[in-house]
């Protein structure tokens, strides 16, 4: 691709935002880490810098290489990136006599500049620093200020550099959007190509050309990413893709038999392993939470080591990893700093297994994902369905894993995803799922005392995974929910609601 644009990445919690609003202009972006600059920057059109949690003026500050950038390519650097540029090239940055964070409205809008066009003063932008930019460069231009922020745009004279003290990725400034826009399409000259159709297309003329007549093993979950992932392989390889959906006994209630009927209605070359006995064993007794993803882990890429055995001349592992698998699975700034979790198909594959990995999805969003799939024609019943974590039940079950807690929130979720269904609330959540708690709690039903189980129901709205808000669930219907489930799943006496959004919580509970 000749139209691409590369954020760079110094640790801000909202670069991943940055690349959503880019794609929603129909421009593919990728962010890499500010110290690991790709070798080749001639496919790149522009340039954004990110926010971040560092101070320029601290000596552990993120200094990136920018000399095969700045001037030759267009620019645009926010907050830290803002503030960088400014402190190197001869300006004042300090700390602000009060921490600039929130909403504010733009007080000064140079309106003849190309950057500004169709935002006025007035305009809401959300700020987000402790340090301000006191004076400018000596090459720089004054483009826009709020009441309290003197210098919140300007840009330096004789390039295409920009820089923005506020944050236009977020929802917050409302014309971030356009602000986008102006810069990457009217400035920068990017082309808006980037659609699901292009994208079903280039990736399969790619698998074409990277498998060839090579035999590929995909595991398929069920759920939005492996089946879209395995249409495009379909797409492009036809029979030589052997598809296994494993059960790993912490599916949802009567998944397995189901979801295989419908892969099999899709025309996909699919097989059915039944390994659950061997997940359940090898969880017994193991209650941490990363250590129970990496069991499954493992125990997943051995069960498709056996079954690739028994496809001969299998040389691939696809797998349906998406773009915030990955963003949460390594560090933001490339450096020392703690990942979220691990994914259980980020990573690579063990050295036994003799198998190279393909992951034609790893640079979508979920509803980038979603919009793909409708391209080829999946059943939009398919597309809809909620996300379900790779390591199953076995991360909404906290503490140790057995087979009649499993069978407990089997029943349990059945219940509120189907009651979600039959009110017409399913597809208002994006989504949804319940939690077996380790605590036991005193109940009373009829005339006899309870010490049973507490479970904690989930609902979710959000875009891609990345943040979340709690879905406010009708009292009515999470009133006719805790009755089912306490009424009709022996073991639980009392039913939850987390109300807790991503950040600072995570979607699931482990």
């Amino acid at each position: 691709m000749q139209n691409n644009v590369l954020i760079l990445d110094f640790g801000s919690q909202y670069t991943q935002l940055i690349a959503r609003r880019v794609r929603e202009l129909n421009i593919f972006c990728e962010i890499k880490p500010y110290n690991k600059l790709p070798e080749d920057l001639s496919t790149y059109k522009a340039v954004i810098l990110s926010g971040s949690p560092f101070s320029v003026r601290a000596e552990d500050a993120p200094h990136p290489d920018l000399s095969g950038i700045q001037g030759k390519k267009p620019m645009l650097a926010v907050c830290y990136g803002a503030q960088y540029l400014a402190h190197f090239q001869g300006g004042n940055v300090a700390p602000s006599n009060t921490r600039e964070y929130g909403r504010a409205n733009l007080s000064f809008v140079k309106s003849d500049e190309a950057f500004f066009d169709k935002i006025n003063v007035g305009s809401q932008v959300w700020m987000s620093h402790s340090d301000t930019i006191k004076e400018l460069p000596a090459n720089a231009t004054r483009l826009a200020s709020t009441d309290d922020v003197e210098n919140a745009a300007y840009r330096l004279e004789g390039e295409d550099t920009y820089a923005i003290q506020f944050h236009p990725e977020v929802y917050h400034s409302k014309d971030g959007k356009q602000l986008l826009e102006n810069f990457l399409v009217h400035i920068a000259k990017v082309a808006q190509t980037w659609t699901p159709d292009s994208f079903v297309e280039t990736t399969v003329a790619d698998l074409k050309a990277k498998i060839g007549t090579d035999k590929v093993i995909l595991g398929l979950s069920g759920g939005v990413d492996s089946s879209v992932a395995a249409m495009l392989l379909h797409k492009a390889i036809g029979k030589n893709l052997h598809c296994i959906f494993v059960n790993n006994g912490l599916l949802r209630k009567d998944e397995f038999p189901s979801v295989l009927e419908q892969y099999e209605g899709m025309g996909l070359n699919v097989k059915g392993v039944d390994a659950s006995a061997r997940f359940l064993d090898e969880l017994a007794g193991e209650s941490d939470p990363e250590k129970k993803r990496k069991i499954i882990g493992r125990v997943f890429i051995e069960v498709f080591d056996d079954e690739s055995h028994l496809v001969e001349n299998a040389k691939w592992l696809a797998q349906g990893t998406i773009y915030p698998d990955v963003i949460e699975s390594v560090s933001a700034t490339g450096g020392p700093s703690a990942t979220i979790k691990s994914h259980h198909n980020v990573g690579g594959l063990p050295d036994f297994m003799k198998l190279s990995v393909v992951e034609p999805l790893r640079m979508l969003f979920k509803d980038e994902v979603r919009r793909v799939g409708a391209s080829m024609g999946l059943d939009p019943l398919l597309l809809g369905r909620h996300p379900f974590p790779g390591p199953g039940l076995a991360i909404r079950i906290l503490g140790d894993i057995t087979r009649e807690k499993v069978a407990i929130l089997q029943e349990v979720d059945a219940i509120f995803i189907n009651g979600l269904k039959s009110a017409g609330l399913y597809d208002k959540v994006w989504q949804a799922g319940a939690m077996l708690l380790p605590v036991n709690s005193v109940g009373v039903m009829g005339d006899e005392r309870t010490y049973e189980k507490c479970v904690a129901l989930r609902a979710v709205e959000s875009t891609d995974g990345m943040t979340a808000d709690w879905v406010n669930l009708p009292y009515e219907f999470l009133q006719k929910t805790s009755n089912d489930i306490i009424n009709k799943v022996r073991g639980v006496n009392r039913v939850v609601y987390d109300i807790s959004s991503k950040p600072p919580a995570t979607i699931e509970w482990e």
